[in-house]
């Protein structure tokens, strides 16, 4: 079913922003920075794993602090207000503290954040220039993946941008369905890897490419269930941040180009990006089942799941951007 939607997000206060790689340079626990996100919008009809709802409704309005704690530590909180089901939720986002000081390009994150994963999940919902993430991060990260956890990052001295890091995550969101609620989950569920490379063509472009690889300890399904959720998936149309379509390895590949006339990206821009998923190892064999030879829940060779989005974003004028996606994604 088509579907319009009508997305107003409005910057309600803002003190200063930071970011991944400039961390408040000039704030304090006494001074910090504050800002917030009012998200409203329209939507008619219905999307697959939609958070958002037909009709009026309030999306990702955001909350959040940041402030240099010290010269060696920075600090974050975010908290989002949303509605679903015609109630209102109020979730703690991100809660973290990351390391300013350590030597060699190296940083650490602990406490609650988005995973670095890919190109998009890193950013927060408003930021998109689409009102829904692609059909892919709906299925396979519940929209965006965050979660309680460590990242060990890295810089390295090249001429070129080049990053890699490491995560490990409760992964309370990506745990496979647990139809009679007796599976002896892991509390450490999830183990990313992950490196992004990139530069600047002259003065007017840039680009990135990533790799990605999420192990989820927790993420395989048992064949008899298989059949249980898929129509608990079809059937319900529930607002939540779980992963509606496991797998105990995800590998992920990302790519975003850049250009802005004389690189100022203030009047007119160009991003074209799009990113691959490929969610392996679905099914397992359950603990204790004795195999006897009647192969009643035989897995299938096609044991994976795979999604893939492109999208470009122009801006051809200070208050005028023109948006096209493509986005596919593949349940086998």
């Amino acid at each position: 079913m088509s579907a319009l939607n009508t997305r107003v997000s409005l910057l309600a206060l803002a003190c200063a922003f930071s970011s991944y790689s400039v961390m408040a340079e000039d704030s304090s626990l006494t001074n910090p920075n504050i800002s917030a996100v009012l998200d409203g919008y329209y939507q008619t009809g219905d999307r697959p794993l939609a958070e958002r709802e037909e009709g009026f409704g309030l999306g990702e309005t955001e909350l959040a602090l940041s402030a240099n704690i010290d010269d060696n530590f920075y600090g974050k909180i975010t908290t989002v207000i949303e509605s679903a089901d015609g109630e209102t939720e109020l979730n703690l986002e991100e809660a973290f503290i990351q390391t300013l000081a350590l030597p060699s390009g190296l940083s650490a994150r602990a406490g609650r954040f988005l995973s670095d994963i890919g190109y998009l999940n890193n950013q927060h919902k408003h930021t998109d220039s689409f009102t829904e993430r692609p059909a892919a991060y709906r299925a396979f990260l519940g929209n965006h993946y965050y979660d309680d956890g460590i990242r060990l990052s890295y810089v390295a001295p090249t001429d070129l941008y080049w990053t890699m890091g490491v995560e490990a995550f409760s992964g309370d969101s990506l745990r496979a369905a647990d139809e009679h609620g007796d599976r002896d989950f892991d509390d450490v569920g999830v183990f990313t890897a992950l490196t992004k490379i990139g530069g600047d063509i002259g003065v007017e472009s840039s680009w990135q490419l990533g790799l990605s690889y999420l192990r989820n300890e927790n993420g395989l399904a048992y064949a008899e269930e298989h059949e249980d959720e898929e129509e608990e998936v079809a059937d319900e149309h529930e607002h939540s941040h779980s992963a509606s379509y496991t797998g105990e390895n995800t590998y992920i590949a990302d790519f975003v180009y850049k250009w802005a006339p004389n690189g100022n990206y203030k009047y007119q821009n160009l991003t074209l990006s799009g990113e691959y998923f490929r969610v392996t190892d679905i099914f397992g064999e359950e603990p204790g089942h004795i195999d006897d030879g009647l192969d009643d829940h035989e897995i299938s060779d096609d044991d994976y799941h795979e999604g893939w989005y492109l999208s470009s974003v122009y801006q051809f004028s200070p208050s005028c951007i023109r948006r096209c996606a493509l986005w596919r994604s593949g349940y086998l």
